[in-house]
């Protein structure tokens, strides 16, 4: 005779629903199979059951009203700090309190047990689900109240019938309530004292009072962060200058009347920088070497902090360009992480550009390298969390360690830890002792201990497999973090990294299941989902930093994280091998190229993209507006699921509308216009213009200021060679978008005017063309060339003059001829030049030209005799909009006016086409 399994009836027992009848007539209950074994689709149910519950949100009411007071009071008076600090005491303690004497009632106010008709309970009762067919599992099935439910009477023969034991309920408000509303208090009270000590700092000591005077100051600073260089930014015809940045506290200062005082004041160090090194990197001026907690000595001025600045209690300027000088060396942890951070760029420095300056930053947050079209790229593509030390990185990390997470307390778990022999609860301590490294290699900055804690709240998450249970976890971060420090409660950075990390634990799950219900694969259905939630959460706060909604950021982040954790694994071993074995760094750098250029590459891709973003209001209102068009958007995103054929429809739609294909977009635009001969692109306060030179083929002249608005109107011109790349002269305005026209497209050669100034400018010229391999040539008067149907002529500056009064009247100037068009281009000619040019033997050949390019975005500053002997039909003027130089000015308006032109404006009309004939000219307006 076989053994009866434990879970197998008796044979004289029949099972009926979650009863067992015997013959005795006895009705005792039968055990259930849970819940998750019943809907896992498996006959023996799963091996590792996970059940859970509702989203517990008791942390979440606590944490966003400590969150939204430290906001509020890191600039509160005192008077404002104690009060609030004290009322949410009082009021808390006042409630704790009644909850106790509460609780205590509660626990003694229980009613005896009563009998209510049977019929009552039957109907009262909660209806059990029929078990599926089949034997239960090995073992039996657990007893749905687990070991306590089997001990005493009921465990045999289940609830008696009729009886029931009902609470007393407290009226007004329940103690669970009042508990819950203490705690808000009290976390409020610690908010506002935390904000309130911080926001002390601001006003404590003489530093604030000197900056208010514009005092000059002697201070002894320690250094709380990594030096940076701040990004170019074109400045009309110039990029304005580099400065050296150094987050600090001020330690000791001494005023102009000798006295010294200590104090611990932060404040933001400003270092003038003449000018970048030839390399474009950081590496030239001392105050770059400075690690962290190094401490300096410095002779500045002290300048009020800019209105609404967060953190500083004023701004030290020092000029002069003098070395610093060091008080304190730095501390010996801070010296082993400069050391790691220099190994890892010294490993990089053999690559290519876009991964030497995109693996440091993937690693440990240093962007020192990154140029400033790339770093535009990232932001229009919504890539920019990736050079930025984040959750991901830690993340990523941490799971090379141990393997997938979901196998971390199982047999068969997997990465380095097993690997190596290491026990599970050595492989925790270890993987603390990773953590705390990570947080020492990329400094312990506020960002950084943001990173670590919401990269362990999501690592916790997948190892667990709870990602409900989650939340409370995420809500205990930000209370700690927002105590820490207050300032992280005003962060944009750290509002984006709550709502990502939010998203992931409670969106994206729902997300995935509903696109793996609609039969999209899961590893795909979760890459999906993480992307679009994350997206969908950050949108309407970066909006507010942006004013623009990106339209590639979902496909962009999807197609880059499949090269996210090659780069970043790669790059940590670089890191953590470069000071043992240098060569071996290298080569793994060397591989780890690979991934970063593919990142590099979708950026620069998706930013060119004609339709890559929408222009959006950057305000509170926008931000609302986005919301709501986003939560419609999902809405109807569930309805269009189930339906295919219209998902693909609104795809292919999406798809053309982003990309906007040049035959497409002629069709449906008609821009460009069939036959145009020469365009001139919007690019703001700046030149770029085109002339055409065949088919797809494009002589460029001059770049604009930004390197995506001149790549994306080369694109739309379906532009993918050019010949010649033609620079006037070397204002930021003309030369600093030449990245965006090297882009995806041969490049014969560059031509310039002789007179190199500004000189950063011009290096920066020479040093785009020497990375590409491209000849740079000078333009002089006289020169003829000619490609395909374009033939143009040189007419200033001659070879022989003299050294010009600046950079605009050194300018090239070319008459160029097009199916029997003249176009004459004049650069940003000042009036002694343009008068030198009339004088000229040239000016027989631009009187009554058909086409002028307006000097110097139509100033004030024109020859009235050359306006009268070029008689143009049409004048175009490239001019930003809201410019603060008031161009064009309206007297230059009016003189080509009355002179018979027609006169266009890339502010009011955009870019501009000019087709036909000499007999009948046309113009198009995008």
């Amino acid at each position: 005779m076989s053994a009866r399994e434990p879970g197998e009836p008796r044979a004289a027992e029949t099972r009926v629903g979650a009863r067992v009848e015997s013959r005795t007539g006895v009705v005792r209950a039968g055990p259930r199979r849970p819940t998750v074994h019943a809907a896992s689709g498996h006959r023996l149910g799963v091996a590792h059951p996970r059940q859970e519950g509702p989203t517990d949100l008791r942390l979440v009411p606590p944490a966003l009203a400590a969150w939204g007071t430290a906001a509020l009071m890191v600039h509160a008076s005192t008077g404002w700090v104690v009060g609030v600090v004290a009322v949410g005491l009082a009021a808390g303690a006042g409630l704790l309190v009644a909850h106790r004497g509460r609780g205590r009632a509660s626990r003694a106010g229980w009613r005896q047990p009563r009998v209510r008709p049977e019929s009552r309970v039957e109907q009262e009762s909660p209806a059990v689900p029929e078990p599926p067919a089949g034997p239960e599992p090995r073992g039996g099935p657990e007893p749905r109240g687990g070991p306590a439910s089997q001990a005493g009477p009921e465990s045999e023969v289940g609830p008696v019938p009729g009886v029931s034991r009902v609470p007393y309920r407290m009226p007004f408000c329940s103690a669970a309530a009042k508990a819950s509303v203490a705690a808000v208090l009290l976390c409020v009270a610690a908010s506002a004292a935390s904000a309130g000590l911080h926001g002390a700092d601001l006003r404590r000591g003489p530093v604030p009072r000197l900056a208010e005077r514009y005092t000059p100051v002697t201070a002894e600073v320690e250094l709380t962060s990594d030096p940076r260089l701040t990004r170019p930014r074109v400045n009309g015809a110039h990029a304005a200058p580099t400065a050296v940045l150094l987050p600090a506290e001020v330690r000791r200062v001494r005023g102009p009347d000798g006295t010294v005082v200590d104090t611990r004041t932060p404040v933001l160090v400003i270092v003038d920088v003449a000018r970048r090194s030839s390399s474009g990197e950081r590496g030239r001026s001392p105050w770059l070497k400075l690690l962290p907690s190094t401490r300096v000595r410095v002779a500045a001025q002290a300048v009020p902090a800019l209105a609404g600045g967060d953190r500083v209690a004023a701004m030290l300027r020092v000029r002069g360009g003098r070395p610093p000088e060091v008080v304190e060396e730095a501390s010996a942890a801070q010296r082993l992480a400069g050391r790691l951070r220099a190994g890892l760029r010294e490993a990089t420095d053999g690559l290519d550009g876009d991964a030497r300056a995109l693996l440091p930053g993937f690693v440990v947050g240093d962007t020192s390298r990154v140029p400033a079209e790339l770093d535009e790229a990232f932001k229009a593509t919504d890539l920019t969390h990736l050079l930025a030390v984040s959750g991901a990185n830690f993340t990523i990390l941490l799971a090379l360690f141990i393997g997938p997470p979901g196998l971390a307390q199982r047999a068969e778990r997997r990465g380095l830890a097993p690997r190596l022999g290491i026990p599970l609860r050595a492989t925790a301590l270890a993987g603390g002792a990773l953590t705390l490294g990570f947080v020492i290699v990329c400094r312990p900055e506020p960002s950084v201990v943001r990173a670590a804690a919401c990269g362990s709240i999501a690592l916790l998450a997948l190892a667990t497999g709870r990602r409900r249970s989650l939340v409370p976890a995420l809500a205990t971060a930000v209370l700690l973090l927002v105590l820490y420090d207050p300032w992280l409660a005003r962060s944009y950075g750290f509002l984006l990294s709550v709502l990502a990390t939010g998203a992931l634990l409670l969106l994206a799950p729902r997300w995935s299941a509903a696109l793996q219900r609609r039969r999209v694969p899961p590893r795909p259905a979760e890459a999906l989902a993480a992307a679009g939630a994350a997206q969908a959460v950050c949108a309407p706060v970066v909006v507010v930093l942006s004013a623009k909604v990106s339209l590639v950021a979902v496909p962009c982040n999807l197609l880059a994280e499949f090269a996210v954790a090659p780069a970043t694994v790669l790059g940590f071993a670089t890191l953590a091998v470069a000071p043992i074995a240098m060569p071996v760094a290298e080569r793994i750098a060397w591989c780890a190229s690979w991934p970063a250029g593919w990142i590099a590459d979708i950026a620069r891709a998706g930013a060119s993209l004609p339709g890559a973003g929408v222009d959006w209001p950057g305000s509170s209102t926008g931000a609302a507006l986005l919301a709501l068009v986003t939560v419609v958007a999902v809405f109807v995103g569930r309805r269009l699921l189930g339906r295919p054929w219209l998902v693909g429809a609104c795809l292919v739609v999406f798809l053309l509308a982003v990309v906007q294909p040049p035959p497409l977009a002629r069709v449906i635009t008609g821009w460009p216009p069939p036959g145009w001969r020469f365009v001139m692109c919007d690019v703001g306060q700046g030149d770029a213009t085109v002339l055409a030179a065949g088919d797809g083929r494009g002589v460029v002249v001059d770049a604009g200021p930004d390197p995506v608005l001149v790549d994306r109107c080369l694109t739309a011109l379906g532009i993918t060679e050019v010949p010649l790349v033609v620079l006037t002269h070397f204002h930021a305005d003309h030369v600093a978008g030449l990245p965006g026209v090297l882009r995806g497209r041969a490049v014969g050669a560059i031509e310039t005017t002789g007179f190199e100034e500004p000189v950063e400018q011009a290096e920066f010229v020479h040093r785009e063309a020497a990375a590409r391999r491209i000849p740079v040539t000078r333009a002089v008067a006289g020169q003829e060339r000619r490609t395909g149907g374009l033939a143009w002529r040189v007419l200033w500056p001659p070879g022989d003059a003299a050294v010009p009064d600046g950079p605009n009247d050194a300018s090239v100037t070319m008459l160029v001829r097009s199916a029997g068009l003249t176009l004459l281009l004049l650069g940003d000619l000042e009036p002694p030049a343009q008068r030198d040019l009339s004088r000229s033997p040239a000016v027989a050949e631009v009187a009554a030209v058909d086409v002028v390019k307006v000097a110097h975005h139509g100033s004030v500053y024109q020859d009235p005799d050359l306006i009268r002997v070029m008689a143009p039909r049409l004048a175009l003027i490239s001019v930003g909009a809201d410019n603060p130089y008031g161009h064009p000015a309206p007297s230059t308006v009016a003189a080509l006016r009355d002179g018979g032109a027609t006169v266009l404006r890339t502010d009011e009309d955009g870019a501009i086409a000019v087709a036909g004939t000499a007999e009948e000219l046309r113009v198009a307006r995008d």
